[in-house]
Formats: structure tokens, sequence, C-alpha cells
């Protein structure tokens, strides 16, 4: 190869943002798998982590999303249940474990401001939800986010 032919272009890495969001969908539609299905997380890891090309995403967050979520659904569902204009069982499979996800990332990782963590599952409800589920997401969040989160939310309208 010649010094004026050109090399193939180097991927780039992408962002930790964008590896996070892969693992959040990820995330998403392997909970709505085992919601629908039963199938043991274990396995629904393996065949995720097989089927999909995980290169972008950050698979640590797609594994503790899948894992925790799973293990402490009703513990979540108990955090969003006042806000809910209708009873959790009730609920799309896909809007349920977007809240769910909210929930947790709102709850238990408090290194995500709350705003991102509403964002995320604002998102994932508009590209997975039903036509207007982002906004019952985004309602039900928000209320959820003043109450576990209302130090950070009160800096927030400070600074």
């Amino acid at each position: 190869m010649s010094e004026n032919e050109s090399k193939p272009a180097k991927k780039k890495k992408p962002s930790l943002t964008t590896q996070r969001r892969n693992a959040r969908s990820y995330a998403l539609q392997a909970l709505y798998s085992w919601t629908l299905a039963g199938q043991p997380l274990n396995e629904l890891e393996a065949q995720f982590r097989v089927d999909n090309d995980m290169r972008d995403t950050d698979v640590k967050l797609f594994s503790e999303l899948l894992h925790n979520i799973a293990g402490s659904k009703s513990e979540l569902d108990a955090l969003y249940v006042d806000f809910l204009d209708r009873n959790v069982d009730e609920l799309d499979p896909v809007e349920l474990n977007v809240l769910r996800i909210g929930a947790y990332e709102l709850s238990k990782r408090i290194e995500v401001p709350y705003r991102v963590a509403i964002n995320e599952s604002v998102e994932l409800a508009k590209i997975f939800g039903a036509t207007d589920s982002h906004k019952y997401v985004n309602g039900v969040l928000d209320k959820l986010a003043q109450r576990v989160r209302m130090a950070e939310i009160r800096e927030k309208r400070k600074g």
C-alpha cells in the first residue's frame, strides 16, 4: 500500500453514553422476554450475548440491570405503584419493564443524574412502547424522582 492510498478508517469506539443506552435497550428486551416466558436469567443473558453484537454495549450494566431488576421487581414496583392509574398487573409488559428500569436507576444508581434516568426510560418507551406510553412513563418517573431524589432536585433548582 502506498502512502497515497488511504487505510481503512478505524471504527471509533462508541461513547459511554451510547454503550449504556445499548445496555438499557438490551436489558429491556431481555426483561420483556423474561416477563413473558419466565426463562431463567442466566440462560436469557447467555442467549442475548450470543444473538446480539454487544461490542458497543456496556455488558456489565446490561447484566446488572437484568439480574437486579428481575430480582427486586416487587420492591421496584412498590416504589411507583402510588403514581399509577391502574394496577401493576394491568400494565403493558413494555411499559412495566421500562418503569422498572427507571425506578431501578432512580433508586439504586445514584451516580446517574435523575434527569438522565428519566430521559433514558422515556426514550426506551418511545422506541419499544405503544404510541403515548412515553408520556405515561415520564409522568410516573417524574413523580418517583421527586420522592427518591428530592435532594438532587432541590440542588438543581438552586443552581
